[in-house]
């Protein structure tokens, strides 16, 4: 039996589709907006989604980013009562199972169903923990552990991999693991910075030259190439590569071959390419700044790095990580961390991302070396304010008049006054919904954001959500 989760607003498919999908013996979970959806995607281990597109809090395909970091990996069916090409390009570009049009046919539903379900099985039997040398990536969240198991995919085949995520979330150091974990590791691994190649000196850069090449070429110069034969070439910012150089460096990927400057021979070398980008380059083959048959030359096997806003049970772990390494490398005494302090850093959204965190983390303990302890006082004001910001709005929570006494519905104020023992219950009630939604709210219905933010177990929580009928579930009676 597995668990099925349909997020549709119209009752009269959703109840047909849960029908089907319990005479099949599986048990079925229903919401009828995003938010809804997002608390039983968190609470429950769910194996197939039907996911609408339309829903009254949003476009479902919205949600497709917050289902791929799910632990339990569902697989996703898109429903949908209008045909739309672009939604269905999305849809399977993030990993959809299939994208289907209202109606929908019992038989078609069924097949669907069973397919999902044996692939998902047999995906799930897939060892998710894999040896591996990772090194200084630091951290154990889904997201993070999904690009682990990735390298160790792509690590022991030579195909090129092309690693994608914004600045700062440490594309270089993935570049390394999968250097480190090849059958490469003991020969170099050579970084070239395209960003900072002189248009003028990339070939010179690149392929070396002989003696006399070129005026002020007075030794034979080896190039990054020739460096990395053996081993790993790492394109780091390869979307910053001119145009030209962009043809040059496609000959070399595909043969293996070049030629340094003056010399009358070409010459061989055999390396492995990692390239990394922060731009989005298949929109750049759209504009034509960049080779579309470089493009999918590099993209033999993507790796997109998740940003740190995605995973910030990881910050804990990092943080204690960073600190540790800058005072053994400052020779001071390394420093305690006040809970405080790791709040202030966990409600950060950290544009910079990891980057970010370490330079943060590296100001906050120079600025101060001999405490022994770092204190919220010691980051820098505008991640203090950041803080701060965010526990003014928690104290907003709760309607209150000028002496903070409670101004919403109040059951003394009815005709019938309550005994107090009554009026304390429908007083703790009323809170407690305002409380939950407005965490589900902050949290965007992440269970394990909210746990944090509450202070509540994963159980504690789900069991108040029911309570307050925030969460709705159906389940099979067979």
């Amino acid at each position: 039996m597995a668990k099925i989760t349909i997020i549709d607003d119209d009752q009269f498919f959703q109840d047909l589709l849960a029908e089907n999908c319990q005479l099949m013996g599986h048990e079925i979970f229903t919401a009828g907006s995003i938010s809804e959806g997002k608390v039983i995607l968190s609470a429950e281990s769910i194996d197939l989604l039907f996911l609408d597109v339309r829903l009254p809090d949003g476009n479902g395909l919205d949600l497709l980013s917050f289902v791929r970091e799910i632990p339990s990996a569902p697989e996703v069916i898109i429903i949908t009562g209008a045909g739309d090409l672009n939604g269905a390009e999305l849809s399977i570009k993030n990993g959809a199972w299939d994208y289907l049009q209202k109606p929908i046919a019992r038989q078609e539903i069924t097949l669907q169903v069973t397919r999902a379900l044996e692939y998902h099985e047999k995906k799930q039997q897939v060892p998710s923990h894999v040896s591996l040398n990772r090194d200084d990536i630091v951290g154990k969240s889904p997201q993070l552990c999904k690009c682990l198991n990735q390298i160790a995919a792509c690590a022991g085949s030579d195909t090129t991999v092309l690693l994608t995520g914004e600045t700062g979330t440490g594309k270089e150091l993935f570049a390394q693991a999968i250097h480190v974990n090849s059958n490469r590791s003991r020969q170099p691994f050579i970084v070239v910075d395209c960003a900072g190649l002189p248009e003028k000196l990339i070939e010179s850069i690149l392929f070396g030259h002989i003696k006399g090449a070129f005026t002020g070429a007075d030794t034979n110069q080896k190039g990054l190439i020739e460096q990395a034969d053996g081993g790993t070439l790492f394109l780091d910012e390869v979307g910053e590569l001119p145009l030209e150089s962009q043809k040059t460096f496609l000959r070399v990927l595909q043969e293996k071959i070049y030629r340094p400057l003056g010399k009358g021979k070409e010459v061989s070398s055999n390396f492995r390419l990692i390239a990394a980008t922060n731009r989005d380059l298949f929109a750049m083959v759209g504009q034509n700044t960049f080779r579309s048959d470089l493009f999918y030359r590099l993209n033999g096997f993507n790796i997109h790095l998740p940003p740190l806003r995605e995973r910030p049970e990881d910050i804990e772990n990092l943080a204690m990580s960073f600190i540790f390494s800058i005072c053994c490398r400052e020779k001071i005494p390394v420093k305690g961390v006040v809970p405080e302090t790791l709040q202030v850093l966990f409600h950060y959204s950290w544009p910079g991302n990891v980057r970010e965190l370490k330079q943060t983390l590296e100001k906050a303990i120079l600025a101060d070396p001999i405490a022994p302890v770092l204190y919220p006082i010691h980051l820098p004001s505008e991640i203090r304010l950041n803080h701060i910001h965010s526990l003014v709005s928690r104290k907003q929570l709760l309607p209150s008049d000028s002496t903070g006494v409670f101004t919403g519905n109040d059951p003394a104020e009815s005709d019938i006054l309550p005994t107090f023992k009554e009026y304390r219950k429908l007083y703790q009630q009323d809170m407690e919904k305002r409380y939950l939604q407005r965490l589900m709210g902050e949290s965007s219905g992440n269970i394990v954001v909210a746990c944090r933010t509450s202070g509540l177990s994963r159980s504690r929580l789900y069991d108040l959500l029911k309570s307050h009928s925030l969460l709705y579930r159906t389940v099979s009676e067979s």
